[in-house]
């Protein structure tokens, strides 16, 4: 297959990234709207992530146990192209529910909305991340996913400020009351895309079967040491980084979830005093912080020199810095006060750098600048704490592709086995959300954030722990990554 072919399937594929990102992205507005408009508590509004994330959870489940009552992978069955074209319409029938629960000013109603969304995305992702790993040089397929982490990123920066703007209408209106009806209308656009693009992946030349045994072979530099096993559970890489899906997903959502109530927060205890109608362009930087991450971590997935990925690892993420600015200026929103984020992206180039393409090491050298952030975030107030945990955003942003490569190299036949078992513990999403919202009920929002820096300690654990393991495999993750280079 042609470079030019693998390109242009890879470009439908990463259309389904950008949804993901939008709908995730969306529900941080729709946090702080329900929770004044329900009248929640900090717990209680985390259900809107619980619901989301938890679908995760029974998709996955419900796709593992399937497998093994009919004894055939599913996705090898039915085929990954219409996997994602069946997920994007179960996505579809989500969103419809957003109309009737908007009328009736039902809580209960959309948070089954936003359940079967999430069911959807869960099909999905089963199927478009070993797709996205496998469709090229095995060297660089963490590249490949965080460059399509990227494009999903540009849709969490727009999201927000799309649905916030659906809520409350333009800044400029100065309207600050929420209206629970105006939510039905962009997802109901969003549903109808849904469908469309379900329609149009089936018409696609996005490959429906992967040889997955062959795979295997080409990550390994030693191949007698490869083991075929029966469970994808008898991989301690797997087992671990299911876990660490768990909290990295966790900590990254948690973070912006409860950022909004911190910004609400009084100036004299810490926070900025914000209505929840100007929160928009703070939550649109969270995440265009990850999609400045994975730009810049998705230059080694470019068939170019290394002195040219190089400097695309140093342009990139501030050309995705000058379209967060861009997007909330056409929004209207005061950007000035953003300007000196691009000293906090310097930090993350040069963790990039440093870990040379290594997904082990730069897990590592990430999770370290996360505690870092939130460390500071904690025992500083003001702008100054606000940005410092806008920043865990930056420090999230390549971890999915990382702990996702990690966990499922070397897997072979056990894949997609492996795959669905990573996308069930994005319930950490919800999890993790729920635990930090109950903390900060008793001790307060700005110290709740201790709660991510115990995630990014076991991440930093695990890059260090996995790194030895896949040695003992045969696997050289550095020769891999060296490769990749070439």
């Amino acid at each position: 297959m042609s470079q030019k072919t693998r390109w242009s399937q890879f470009a439908v594929l990463i259309t389904v990234f950008f949804f993901w990102g939008f709908v995730a992205a969306s529900n941080d507005i729709l946090i702080p709207v329900f929770k004044n408009a329900f009248h929640l508590t900090q717990a209680q509004s985390q259900y809107v992530a619980l619901a989301f994330y938890v679908a995760y959870t029974v998709g996955s489940l419900f796709y593992f146990f399937t497998s093994k009552l009919i004894g055939a992978d599913v996705l090898n069955r039915i085929g990954y192209k219409n996997g994602i074209s069946l997920g994007l319409l179960i996505s579809a029938v989500g969103t419809l529910l957003f109309y009737p629960a908007a009328n009736l000013g039902s809580f209960g109603l959309m948070l089954s909305g936003l359940f079967i969304v999430g069911l959807g995305f869960s099909l999905q992702q089963i199927a478009a991340n070993p797709l996205a790993v496998v469709m090229g040089d095995p060297a660089t397929g963490a590249q490949r996913l965080t460059l399509a982490g990227g494009i999903n990123n540009f849709g969490t920066t727009i999201g927000p400020l799309l649905v916030s703007f659906a809520i409350f209408g333009s800044v400029a209106s100065g309207n600050t009351e929420a209206s629970i009806e105006s939510v039905k209308t962009p997802y109901l656009v969003l549903g109808g895309v849904f469908v469309l693009v379900a329609l149009l992946l089936k018409f696609s030349p996005l490959p429906n079967r992967i040889d997955l045994d062959a795979l295997a072979a080409d990550e390994a530099q030693d191949s007698s040491k490869l083991i075929q096993k029966r469970s994808a559970f008898s991989y301690p890489q797997l087992v671990l980084g299911m876990i660490a899906i768990f909290l990295y997903v966790g900590v990254e959502v948690s973070t912006i979830a409860n950022l909004p109530a911190y910004l609400e927060l009084p100036v004299d205890q810490g926070g900025l005093g914000l209505d929840v109608s100007v929160i928009a362009p703070f939550v649109s930087l969270y995440w265009a912080s990850l999609m400045i991450g994975r730009w810049s971590g998705a230059a080694g997935a470019f068939d170019v020199g290394n002195n040219v990925k190089r400097w695309l690892t140093l342009l990139l993420p501030y050309i995705a810095f000058g379209l967060f600015l861009a997007v909330n200026a056409i929004a209207r929103h005061e950007i000035s006060q953003f300007y000196g984020y691009a000293g906090v992206i310097v930090l993350m180039i040069l963790a990039t750098l440093a870990s040379k393409g290594n997904p082990a090491r730069m897990l590592l050298y990430f999770a370290l600048c996360g505690i870092a952030a939130l460390l500071v975030g904690m025992f500083t107030t003001g702008m100054t704490s606000v940005i410092a945990f806008i920043s865990v955003g930056l420090f999230c942003s390549t971890m999915w592709p990382c702990v996702f490569t990690l966990a499922i190299t070397g897997l072979g036949r056990n894949t997609n086995e492996g795959s669905s078992l990573l996308i069930m513990m994005i319930m950490g999403g919800g999890v993790v959300s729920f635990a930090q919202g109950a903390l900060a009920d008793r001790i307060g929002i700005h110290y709740s954030f201790i709660v991510g820096v115990l995630c990014f300690c076991y991440l930093a654990f695990y890059a260090l722990r996995t790194f030895g393991i896949l040695r003992k495999q045969g696997i050289d993750l550095d020769k891999l990554a060296a490769q990749g280079g070439h």
